[in-house]
This record gives structure tokens, sequence and C-alpha cells, in this order.
């Protein structure tokens, strides 16, 4: 029985991050079996490398989205290849810096103060997808894909389903409140006309995922290098997050240096076989915070779901049936949290948030990233979560802190 509850508290958050995971390769045009392959090994590699004490998912990096897109028109996909590969080693070497350094390295540079409202932007910033595809639309509200009053239906529903399951259910039921949800709404849009099964009579059964090697391409790495900088900095904002979550300090046991290890090497590896990089996933720590599933292995079955998944691509095919109004109305739970999350994070700084100098920081750290401004260098350009990150860094580090009066 033991076994049976972590095997499908593993698909629900595989569930969880399924959409996002699937999401990039669709919009960069690699393959999402590989994507799901590598989400799956990367997951094992980073338990491996932490002992398995951290409840996380890794998948696709959406930070990477643009440098992938411009890569392949410019340089093709297995030159791309080595840039990304060249950020999982940038990962590695930070990660050797913050062992002999020691924790205390970041931690001066990235307090609550700033790692706080990078996690709030992660929300923030992806409010407005969960909102368009609860109202039937694609993530950037560019097409409608289901009509509007089915989908607020759907939505509702869905979203109602898994606060009711959270709140009150009980043992079982209470973990699998995401996995209830997801099932009330689907069986509502198969009662409504509005799930497409062509993606599933079309595609072969097993096929095996169509991998890429990388090719060494010195103008793609120094192109996606700088790039790699802002996703090292969200991913202490990710490990504070599920640290937050579970009221333990992973940044010191198992250490943040074997977590970006681990993110690193998931990284690496995913370039050389052709997958996007890996990343530490805020959807499933949304979705830890209000399961309360905090046991490590139950990422193991997610890995090893998604790794079986990408081999299997009528049971790909089917999961991508999910109409886009019922993972909106999850979303807006799970990406509701993560804000909740990097707010209590905030609140903890022992810093008086009303100086000057604390105010400054969080604004523009705010403003910049939900408005998201884009700051350009030839070819490079910075944006979101990434261009906030770096400039409350640089703030932090430059503007003189209050006299003691």
């Amino acid at each position: 029985m033991e076994l049976v509850k972590k095997t499908v508290l593993g698909l629900q958050m595989l569930f969880t991050a399924f959409g996002a995971l699937v999401l990039v390769p669709l919009l960069t045009g690699m393959d999402s079996n590989i994507a799901l392959f590598t989400a799956g090994v990367g997951t094992l590699i980073f338990q491996l490398c932490t002992k398995r004490s951290i409840p996380v998912f890794l998948g696709s990096s959406f930070a990477f989205i643009p440098a992938i897109v411009y890569g392949t028109k410019t340089w093709g996909l297995p030159s791309t290849l080595s840039g990304l590969a060249a950020a999982g080693v940038f990962y590695l070497i930070l990660s050797f810096v913050i062992r002999i350094k020691g924790n205390d390295f970041l931690e001066k540079i990235l307090p609550p103060l700033i790692t706080g409202p990078i996690i709030m932007l992660i929300g923030l910033i992806l409010a407005p997808v969960a909102v368009n595809m609860a109202m039937g639309k694609a993530g950037d509200g560019s097409i409608q894909l289901v009509g509007a009053s089915q989908s607020y239906l759907l939505a509702f529903v869905t979203l109602a389903t898994t606060v009711i399951a959270s709140i009150w259910g009980k043992g079982f039921f209470k973990l699998s409140s995401i996995l209830i949800g997801l099932t009330c709404g689907y069986l509502l849009a198969l009662i409504l006309g509005v799930v497409n099964f062509e993606a599933v009579t079309s595609t072969s059964f097993i096929s095996i995922p169509k991998f890429v090697l990388p090719v060494f391409n010195l103008e793609a790495i120094l192109f996606i290098l700088p790039i790699a900088i802002a996703p090292a900095i969200e991913h202490y904002g990710d490990i504070s997050a599920i640290s937050s979550v579970t009221g333990k300090d992973f940044a010191k046991e198992p250490g943040l240096h074997k977590s970006l290890m681990g993110d690193g090497i998931a990284t690496l590896f995913a370039g050389l076989v052709g997958g996007p990089p890996n990343t530490t996933y805020s959807e499933v720590t949304g979705a830890v915070a209000l399961t309360r599933a905090f046991d490590p292995k139950i990422m193991t079955f997610a890995a090893v779901s998604a790794i079986i998944l990408s081999f299997v691509s009528k049971l790909g095919a089917f999961l991508q049936t999910i109409p886009v109004p019922v993972m909106g109305g999850l979303f807006i739970l799970l990406f509701g949290n993560i804000i909740v999350i990097g707010l209590s994070l905030l609140m903890k700084t022992k810093e008086d948030l009303h100086q000057p100098r604390n105010m400054a920081v969080l604004s523009i750290m705010l403003v910049t990233g939900i408005g998201g401004m884009t700051l350009s260098a030839g070819s490079v350009s910075l944006k979101g979560v990434g261009l906030a990150s770096i400039l409350g860094l640089v703030l932090h580090l430059i503007l003189p802190r209050a006299k003691n009066v």
C-alpha cells in the first residue's frame, strides 16, 4: 500500500510538471520525449548528488528558451547543445567555489531580501499564464483553444475540487488533492466533449527518443554562458523555497554545493543527448507545499515515470490531451502558492523593509521583473526573473547600508 501511495504521488508530481516540461521543447523545436527522458534522468542524478534528501523535480528550464531558439536558427541544434552543456559545466564550477568558500558565499550576497522577491516573481510572472489557460487560451493569450464558458467551468471545477481535497481531505485523499482535481476536471472535459484524442490515434505506441549529440561551437558557448548566471541565482531561490516549505535548511544539509552540482550534472547530461537544460521546478515546489508530501522518494517515482513515459508515445500523447483550462485551474493555485512561499521567506529577513535602500532593491526587482523589462547587449538578452535577479544582486552589493543611529 505504501508503494502504491508513493507511486500515485509521484505521478501527481509528474502531472504537475508535465505541461511546463514539454512546453519548452515545443516552443524551441526540441524533442518532447527527450525532454521527459532528461528530466527523469536529471532528477535521479540530482538525488544521487544530494543523497535523495530534497523533494524536488528537475524539468526543462524556461530561462534558456530565447537562447535555444536563436542558437538553433543561427548555428543549428548540435552547436547550440554545446552551449547548453557548457552551462552545466558552469554550474559545476560554481558548486566547487561554494564548497570551498562555504554557503556564506551565496548567503551574504543572496539574503532573504533578494531570494524572497525572486521566488515571488516566479509566481507573479507565471500568473498571467495560469489565468490565460484557465480562460481556455494559450499560455501567452494569443489563441482561444477552448470556448470561454466551458473553460471557466472546467477551471473552476478543477480548482474547487483541489482546494476541497487539500483542506478537508484526510490521509491519502489530502496528499492526492492535485490528482483528484485533475481527474475531476478531465472527466468533466470528457462529458463536455472538449478532449481531442487525435494526437493519441496518430502516434505509435512505443518509440525511442531521437537523441542528438552536441557539436563544439565556441561562439554558441560564449553566447549561452552569460544567460546561465541568472538560472544559477534562481537555483538558490528554489532551494530556499523548498527549505521554507519543509522547514529544513537544505542549503546547509546536504549543502548548496551539492544541489547545484546535481543541477549542473543534470544540465550537462541533457546537453549531451539533445535535451533542454534542467532546473528545479517551482510548480512541483508549489505542489509539495499544497500536499505536504515531503518524502524525496516520491520524486524518484516521478523521475522513473518520466523516463518510462519518454519511450511510450501513446501515453505521452494521452497526457497532452488534458485540456488547457484544467491545467489552468491547477496553476492558479500552484503559482499562487509560490508567491506566498516567497513572501513568507521575505518576511523572515532581519532587515527593515522600510529603509530606503531595501525599498529601492525590492521595488526595482519587482517592477522590472513583473513588467518584463529586457536588457540586450548584442545577441544576448536578459529579462523577467533573470534580469530582476541580477539587478537585485548588484543593487544589494553596491547600495550602502543604513548607519546605526
